[in-house]
């Protein structure tokens, strides 16, 4: 089912021995480019010939607001009732990640920190394969929770036009303040450069499939990218055996049903723990309603990793630095403080990257493809800038003015020394 490596007596540094994730290649590359200069030069022109020819659908992209409020009103009020739970729960996650640090005060000169949301947040929501109410509720919430007024959503519509009920629905509970029925690279282009009827925006955020991601790698500096590179799904599961095999064979399923493009990571400390869970996962697939896509995934990006003991599990881990990290282990709580690289860490039988996924409060959008080696999980960070206003008192100025003097002559600029030679 997984694809087996003994790395035990390796001598080898382990990223030369595992595998990396599969790289986007030239052709999404020039692909994507292609994409992002024909809706910079076109404008809406270019989104309507996308969306009919990636998409299927034509017409006015832009969705009425008040279609999200219908959607809402017609959603399952079950459904209705977890969606506004888990708005709850992320709205409140992410508020109480903002805080303004007190006021510095050193040698005469005091420093105010100021956050200033962004005016634009542009959040994607992926389609296609399944439907992501979850993501919009993501994205807009660490948007929201830092302030910012206006939040656009971008995804892509059916081939008649529209977009998923539930996807709407969230977008009204989350107070999106426009929507338009795009998908792929041509969403991000629209978003982060306008058209004739779509504004532009000041940060982007969402995952999305290889072309997505790709898309906002090549417009990151024309926009603000939130979060690293939120790609295909990941997860990776660290077994010991002291947890249900079938808990960790259905929690590598959970994350390898998003697609054929993600990794699916299974590390043990026994191959008696590995072939334990390989068999829970071959039971469970049979009757799996996505089936194809989790089969895709494991037969292109599913590894068992046989590992000698627990600082090489953690080793292995910090190497592949995947989106989802499940430790279904003795002492997972002390295993994950050790943990260097990865999106989200979740400890415990019941630490399910599912509840992460939907209601734990923490974001879901998260970076992929070992960019969880320099950067996080969205936050409402992401859609702030910070300011430092700065005052210097007359004493200050005093205990100062000499090294700012010497610096600036050392460096051959007199106007800035001059700047202080002129205030003594």
């Amino acid at each position: 089912m997984l694809t087996r490596l003994d790395v035990t007596s390796t001598t080898s540094p382990l990223g030369e021995v595992l595998p990396k994730p599969a790289d986007a290649g030239v052709n999404v590359a020039e692909i994507v480019k292609e994409i992002l200069n024909s809706v910079k030069a076109e404008g809406d022109v270019a989104v309507r010939r996308l969306t009919e020819r990636f998409d299927g659908a034509g017409g006015d992209p832009h969705v009425a607001i008040e279609d999200l409020d219908e959607a809402l009103q017609r959603l399952d009020p079950k459904l209705r009732a977890s969606l506004e739970f888990a708005w709850e729960q992320i709205l409140a996650f992410h508020s109480a990640e903002l805080s303004t640090p007190p006021t510095y005060l050193r040698s005469g000169v005091e420093v105010e920190h100021r956050s200033v949301p962004v005016d634009r947040a542009g959040i994607y929501a992926p389609g296609g394969r399944a439907r992501y109410p979850s993501s919009v509720l993501m994205a807009a919430g660490a948007a929201r929770a830092a302030g910012v007024l206006d939040v656009v959503l971008c995804c892509p519509p059916s081939p008649s036009g529209l977009i998923d009920q539930a996807t709407l629905a969230a977008a009204a509970i989350a107070g999106i303040t426009e929507v338009y029925a795009i998908g792929g690279a041509q969403a991000i282009a629209a978003m982060a450069f306008g058209t004739a009827t779509i504004p532009p925006v000041d940060v982007i955020a969402g995952p999305g499939n290889a072309y997505v991601a790709e898309a906002k790698r090549q417009v990151l500096g024309i926009v603000g990218v939130a979060s690293g590179f939120a790609g295909p799904s990941e997860i990776a599961v660290v077994v010991d055996g002291s947890v249900e095999p079938e808990w960790a064979a259905i929690d590598l399923m959970v994350q390898a049903e998003h697609g054929p493009d993600g990794l699916a990571w299974l590390i043990g400390t026994s191959s008696v723990a590995l072939d334990a869970v390989d068999e829970a996962l071959d039971v469970l697939l049979r009757t799996a309603p996505r089936r194809s896509e989790i089969a895709a995934t494991f037969a292109s990006g599913g590894y068992a990793v046989l590992v000698s003991d627990v600082d090489q599990a953690i080793a292995v881990v910090d190497v592949i630095a995947a989106e989802h990290v499940e430790l279904l282990c003795d002492d997972g709580s002390r295993i994950a403080r050790q943990i260097r690289n990865a999106g989200a860490i979740f400890v415990g039988p019941y630490g399910a990257a599912s509840i992460g996924d939907y209601v734990a409060g923490p974001n879901h959008v998260l970076p992929t493809s070992r960019t969880a080696r320099f950067a996080s999980a969205l936050r409402a960070d992401d859609f702030v800038k910070h300011h430092h206003i700065v005052t210097v008192s007359p004493e200050g100025f005093a205990l100062l003015a000499d090294h700012v003097e010497r610096i600036a002559t050392c460096e051959g600029l007199d106007a800035h020394a001059q700047s202080i030679a002129i205030r003594r």
